[in-house]
């Protein structure tokens, strides 16, 4: 069935990331620009993947993310004016949230967002705030603690099964310069990292115990003044990093308790917006608690679409520029495939070889979309390619550094192995 658009809006994807290779940005722009809508994009250079996109209007390189409040809205101005229409503003991680829910009263001359309480989305994104919260309305969460001193680190590692999970409080914040989630095998690990990771004082991470069990994924668009409730569930069959990684291969599952978990959560918030959770069913008990909430796209979104060809992006723009939204079922067995995630997943050794089997149980009739590979738009699976094959290289090249001069070190009696 096709998707009767009107494409009078252009939309702007913001990233407050450095990370150039983004299938959901790219997404984002093929589910819009193929109904025509102009798409635009902020980027962190003129060479990344969704630059390449046949799909994307003009590109708005941002060299570093315009911290100071003054400096953001001059930048988002700057573009509103290039483009001279106001635009449906699609951010893309938590903190391009947070910022264009902070500012959305100064935003609204050039963009149209969903009118959301401004503080909400800081709220939801900070896992502290998030699992309080959700203890507070009932929704089923992990066991988890906010360490403020070393001890509490230590009181925590005797009343644990390990493994467990260390999280950042909030996603742009990287535990170790590289994740936002670590999995901790073991007491002296964990003692060991939060060591080197100092100043335990600053209640910045999260200590939770590890839920063995299922990973179930929730995506929905929600307009709490119009009623509005867009939901949809599906399973995370592979992850990457394996324990606590984004999608790699995900499938469309409908779920009725996970839909109603969901929409209460955002219902007694007053949510608006798009919103991209992650569950784990408890094997132990058979509960689906949360492990985060992002209120933002999630990069797997295109997983998801009803049968009337509407995915959240869509719904969004559908319903901000006073369109209507077509609430049909949700296509079940639809399979997203991150082809990057999955390479990368295979030379880690991390595949696990009941994927494949989960897929042909759910997926009988079902069809399958890549994140990277359409013929309508080639270039960005090469772009994605080059970056790639860059960035191990020089992953490669600094290991081996790194071996060599250990070598030397030992060989030429400065450091000695006991």
């Amino acid at each position: 069935m096709a998707l009767d658009l009107n494409p009078s809006y252009p939309a702007l994807i913001l990233k407050a990331s450095g990370h150039a290779i983004h299938h959901g940005a790219l997404a984002v722009a093929r589910t819009l620009g193929r109904l025509g809508a102009p798409v635009y994009a902020v980027v962190a250079d003129g060479y990344t993947p969704l630059a390449a996109s046949r799909y994307l209007r003009k590109a708005f390189v941002w060299k570093s993310w315009p911290k100071e409040r003054g400096s953001f809205l001059d930048a988002m101005s700057a573009i509103g004016e290039f483009v001279g229409h106001p635009l449906i503003l699609i951010p893309m991680d938590d903190l391009s949230a947070i910022y264009a829910a902070e500012n959305a009263a100064e935003l609204a001359r050039w963009f149209v967002l969903p009118q959301v309480q401004p503080d909400l989305p800081r709220r939801l994104a900070d896992k502290i705030r998030l699992h309080g919260l959700c203890s507070e309305i009932g929704i089923p969460v992990a066991r988890s603690v906010v360490p403020h001193s070393i001890d509490d680190v230590f009181a925590f590692a005797d009343g644990s099964n390990f493994p467990v999970v260390v999280k950042a409080a909030e996603q742009w914040a990287l535990l170790d310069d590289r994740f936002s989630t670590r999995v901790v095998s073991s007491p002296s690990e964990l003692i060991v990292f939060y060591k080197r990771l100092g100043n335990v004082e600053n209640p910045r991470s999260i200590l939770q115990e590890y839920i063995e069990g299922e990973d179930w994924i929730s995506h929905g668009y929600y307009n709490s003044e119009k009623g509005i409730r867009v939901t949809f569930t599906g399973r995370k069959l592979l992850g990457y990093p394996a324990a606590a990684g984004s999608t790699a291969l995900g499938l469309s599952v409908p779920n009725e308790i996970l839909c109603r978990q969901t929409e209460s959560l955002l219902e007694a918030v007053d949510y608006s917006g798009i919103v991209d959770i992650d569950w784990r069913r408890d094997k132990r008990d058979g509960e689906y608690k949360i492990l985060d909430c992002n209120p933002r796209v999630g990069q797997n979104f295109r997983m998801f679409e009803n049968s009337a060809g509407i995915d959240v992006v869509r719904a969004q723009y559908l319903d901000l520029t006073g369109q209507h939204i077509d609430h049909g079922p949700m296509i079940a067995g639809r399979i997203f495939s991150v082809e990057s995630f999955r390479f990368l997943a295979l030379l880690r050794g991390s595949y696990r070889r009941t994927s494949t089997q989960d897929v042909v149980a759910y997926s009988r009739g079902g069809c399958r979309e890549l994140a990277w590979w359409n013929r309508d738009d080639p270039l960005p699976i090469f772009a994605m390619g080059a970056r790639m094959l860059v960035f191990l290289l020089r992953r490669g090249c600094r290991h081996a550094g790194c071996r060599l001069l250990s070598v030397w070190h030992e060989l030429s009696g400065r450091v000695v192995v006991i």
